[in-house]
């Protein structure tokens, strides 16, 4: 396989490798399902308690009508009847949300070759804006490493690397094939909601996946990767690679990042692989967006 994928679809391409989620791949996902239980992936959107940069902010959610303001009465509503609406104030990479191919640049370049120039401080991004990667769905698959390694959560310091892959992957019976969406449960942000629970500040320090595994299911063709922790990667980045493993997947593989995600009822139900499907706020020109990825056993 190629190093990268710039050109493999074309030129113009802002995909990745959500492409390759093709009619085919989706209908031999859903034939994956037998219960039709449904997981919701997702953390609430809530301004404390959940994984938040400060330099972000957290989500507000402000009213806008309640049953005190009547408003509908110019229309002949009646004072017992109405309407209830809120106003939601949140940053694109928010709590659980997906990167989309215009969040990272490498020596002022974006995947496929497109110039980090073309990010407007208004327009946003001209390319490869979150509106691009629409809704997709596929075959999802459950790396369970806390669980593998058999422990609650991987230690701060945790490199993922290819073998404990491989290795979690043969334990669960569970073959990594081209356009899967996996997803890596480290089990870090079990540990966060059990320290906020408590009362403490939770750390940022958190486990993740070194760039060789990153490397490993690009070789792979995986169509998107996700985890619960909220930078995929380790963080503070390993010595000598900043940002490598969003280099690797979102610039030079053009593969999309899901981050903050809820993976614990997945995890305790043993359910490896399912039909996954998401839908990203289709706002022109975002980096990202808050999403509520779903799993359909």
């Amino acid at each position: 396989m190629a190093e990268d994928n710039w050109g493999r679809w074309g030129d113009d391409d802002e995909r990745g490798t959500l492409n390759l989620l093709t009619d085919d791949v989706v209908l031999e996902a859903a034939r994956s399902c037998r219960s039709g239980k449904v997981y919701r992936l997702s953390l609430p959107l809530a301004r404390t308690g959940v994984p938040l940069a400060a330099y972000r902010g957290g989500p507000q959610r402000l009213s806008l009508l309640t049953e005190r303001d009547n408003l509908l009465g110019v229309a002949g509503v009646p004072d017992e009847d109405g309407a209830c609406e809120d106003v939601l104030i949140l940053p694109s990479h928010s709590v659980t949300h997906i990167d989309a191919l215009c969040h990272a640049y490498h020596e002022g370049t974006f995947y496929n070759g497109f110039p980090a120039s073309g990010f407007e401080p208004y327009g946003g991004a001209t390319r490869l804006g979150v509106e691009k990667l629409s809704g997709f769905a596929g075959r999802g698959v459950l790396l369970d490493l806390a669980g593998f390694l058999g422990v609650s959560w991987l230690e701060s310091d945790h490199v993922i690397a290819p073998g404990e892959l491989a290795d979690c992957a043969r334990a669960q019976g569970v073959e990594i094939r081209a356009g899967d969406i996996v997803l890596l449960r480290t089990g870090w942000q079990d540990r966060f909601l059990a320290e906020v629970s408590r009362g403490d500040t939770p750390g940022h320090t958190q486990p993740g996946i070194g760039l060789e595994a990153a490397r490993y299911l690009a070789e792979r063709d995986i169509a998107a990767l996700g985890a619960d922790n909220s930078g995929i990667e380790p963080i503070p980045f390993p010595a000598g690679r900043p940002l490598a493993v969003h280099i690797e997947m979102l610039i030079r593989r053009g593969t999309p990042l899901i981050e903050n995600m809820m993976l614990r009822e997945l995890a305790a139900d043993g359910c490896h692989e399912f039909l996954f499907v998401l839908g990203a706020l289709p706002v022109p020109g975002a980096t990202g967006s808050p999403v509520n990825p779903i799993a359909i056993a």
